[in-house]
């Protein structure tokens, strides 16, 4: 994954380029073509990296949130549920799966509008909760657990109790919503100094359920140390 400059930036409708890679949607499914290089440190040859990601919507939400009263942050979970088939020539996998489909979008930088938040998607047997807190970059904070049925269709629904988290590796503080106020943490995907995902487990609405969850630290994010490693990791493509 690279920053790129404006003109490798395209898009309408039903596409959006970027560099090699593209998104495509046909109105029942989202195609991703991928066509990167890794970002290994500390080594000079970026691998090729390569492939398909279909995602494939069991029903679609036409409902968007804001996430601060001035509406400068939008959150849109388009598709609660969703089946996943990942196909990579480079490195030669794939495989398939549970998946989900959302996007933020606003009129200011993230780090402008917030300080942290928590996010955590479970499927349900019948369609998703979706539990978002977090506090805005004024101090005041915000909560709300969302269910999507089978159709797509969200509602607001009771704020399970907080569970605490033990922090990540670099120590990003975590937490989420159970019934029971205790969830577990099976693995960490991503580790960052201001980002973590994880998988949960903890208990939702009568349901033992298997959680995607994410811990966002915008303050860390923004501090110098941070957007001086940045570039390390995700390297920027020359105009």
């Amino acid at each position: 994954m690279h920053e790129r400059p404006s003109e490798d930036v395209s898009r309408d409708a039903q596409n959006l380029v970027i560099g090699d890679s593209q998104v495509r949607w046909d109105g029942n499914v989202l195609e991703i073509d991928i066509e990167e290089r890794d970002t290994r440190l500390f080594n000079p040859v970026h691998r090729r990296v390569c492939g398909k990601v279909r995602v494939i919507p069991e029903a679609l939400n036409p409902t968007s949130f804001a996430l601060d009263p001035a509406q400068n942050h939008i959150w849109h979970c388009m598709a609660p549920r969703a089946r996943i088939e990942v196909e990579m020539e480079k490195p030669g996998l794939s495989w398939s799966g549970q998946g989900y489909f959302d996007h933020n979008r606003g009129d200011e930088p993230l780090e402008s509008g917030f300080n942290t938040w928590h996010w955590s998607r479970a499927h349900m047997k019948e369609g998703a909760v979706v539990c978002y807190e977090g506090e805005r970059g004024d101090g005041s904070l915000f909560a709300s657990a969302i269910r999507f049925d089978r159709d797509g269709i969200p509602t607001e629904a009771p704020l399970p109790p907080i569970a605490p988290l033990p922090s990540s590796k670099w120590r990003v503080g975590r937490r989420t919503r159970s019934q029971i106020g205790v969830a577990e943490v099976r693995r960490t995907w991503e580790d960052t100094p201001f980002y973590a995902r994880s998988e949960l487990t903890s208990r939702l609405y009568g349901e033992d359920v298997v959680a995607v969850q994410e811990s966002l630290d915008m303050r860390r994010f923004d501090s110098r140390v941070v957007q001086f490693m940045l570039p390390f990791r995700m390297p920027r493509r020359p105009a």
